[in-house]
């Protein structure tokens, strides 16, 4: 892998993160414990040495240009071995490694493994490996597919290639008109208006307090509904928090949520995706509300796919370094709002055949954890291996309450 720069998104999710950590968590759970946890991480060293895209750090270039992706050796600091233990105190470890965020000039990305752990879902005593790695280098998407090569998956992953440095202000003209059309096909019916705000409820309160991991295992013929596993999951999301929160004294007739999903076109960055927003309709009947839930997706995908959008993002593509850096340089984390695009985040990606295996383990179960954000503070990850389906919640006291309760409400809504 030749040196390349980083993305302008890919730069942003970086200086973004000293301000809001945004370190990705991949918890993967497998089948008996490592007789010889080494001889192991020797193999999965080694693949990491055969990936150009796990070989990498970030090396700045001066405040006037984007700092670039360097190869690097894979170094033995970049595996730690964690004491033996149970699954809930796996997640409670899980929970404390948010907060020792990775320093990606050094290395970005870290493998955490737990020998021997009693209570892994669905196999007793097993073994967990947690894959630590920074939003700048992956996304949800790319994230699962480099660690899926380390376990084992064959074929490389895609490359992404080098961003565009040059037309600036003639993107920039040129998405300005896209974004014209864009509203007048918004004002004729031809593609759904952009998403509403709603009201911050508790689950937006800033985190504070203890942090909390929990996950809940499903087979995904088990799932409520009849379309997707993630509006599956939203309904139930919907019902569970709800009434939790209702509990908690707010009015969550506005409930929506904030969900990451993938664009159309082709991958130009490390992070290939964006935010929207769904309403999750609390008031609808179970079956009602899973059609609204869907219909709103939907909406959200066909509005993405309007050529202002790809506009847009061509004229990001080109922005010059400085430019990005002040931009980022004025966000305050301490803002309130009194609106939210989501009231929660429920992040949602499936990681392919239950194909992975380490030291012979094979894999049972996969996890992650959506990270929390100043207006975040509790969020929902979908991630499923195989036909085995994990929800997880990573919540903060402050926005929760007892998450042992949410979790109980959450539990029951999945049927």
């Amino acid at each position: 892998m030749t040196v390349r720069r980083l993305a302008p998104v890919d730069a942003q999710t970086l200086w973004m993160s000293a301000a809001v950590p945004n370190d990705q968590f991949l918890l993967y759970g497998f089948g008996g414990a490592m007789a010889d946890p080494a001889g192991a991480l020797d193999e999965i060293r080694r693949r990491a040495c055969e990936c150009a895209d796990l070989s990498v750090r970030v090396r700045d270039t001066g405040a006037w240009r984007y700092p670039v992706w360097d190869r690097c050796a894979v170094d033995a600091a970049q595996f730690v071995t964690h004491p033996d233990g149970t699954w809930a105190g796996c997640l409670a470890a899980a929970a404390r490694l948010v907060a020792n965020q990775l320093d990606p000039w050094t290395h970005p990305w870290r493998l955490h493994v737990f020998p021997t752990v009693d209570g892994v879902p669905g196999v007793g005593a097993g073994c967990v490996v947690l894959l630590q790695i920074s939003h700048a280098l992956a996304d949800g998407g790319r994230s699962s597919a480099l660690a899926a090569r380390l376990f084992g998956r064959p074929g490389a992953v895609p490359a992404v290639p080098a961003p565009a440095a040059r037309g600036f202000v003639r993107r920039s003209f040129a998405a300005a008109q896209a974004h014209r059309r864009l509203v007048r096909d918004s004002d004729a019916g031809l593609v759904p208006p952009q998403a509403d705000s709603r009201p911050a409820l508790r689950s937006n309160t800033q985190s504070a307090g203890a942090l909390s991991l929990r996950t809940l295992i499903r087979r995904r013929d088990q799932l409520p509904g009849t379309t997707t596993v993630t509006v599956g999951v939203l309904t139930a999301v919907s019902a569970a928090l709800a009434g939790h929160l209702r509990d908690l004294g707010d009015d969550p007739a506005l409930l929506g949520a904030e969900v990451p999903m993938a664009k159309p076109g082709v991958r130009r960055a490390n992070n290939h995706y964006g935010n929207v927003g769904v309403g999750l309709y609390p008031h609808l009947p179970s079956d009602r509300r899973v059609q609204a839930i869907a219909a709103d997706l939907l909406g959200r995908r066909r509005r993405a796919s309007h050529p202002a959008l790809a506009a847009e993002a061509s004229a990001f593509a080109a922005i010059p370094a400085p430019l990005l850096r002040w931009g980022v340089g004025q966000f305050d984390p301490d803002r309130r709002s009194d609106t939210v695009v989501g009231n929660t985040v429920v992040s949602s990606v499936h990681r392919g055949a239950a194909d992975l295996s380490f030291g012979g383990a094979p894999v049972v179960l996969t996890a992650g954890f959506p990270s929390l954000s100043p207006m975040m503070g509790v969020t929902h990850g979908v991630h499923g291996i195989g036909d085995t389906v994990a929800v997880s919640v990573h919540a903060a006291q402050s926005a929760i309450g007892d998450v042992d309760a949410y979790l109980d409400r959450l539990d029951h809504a999945l049927g």
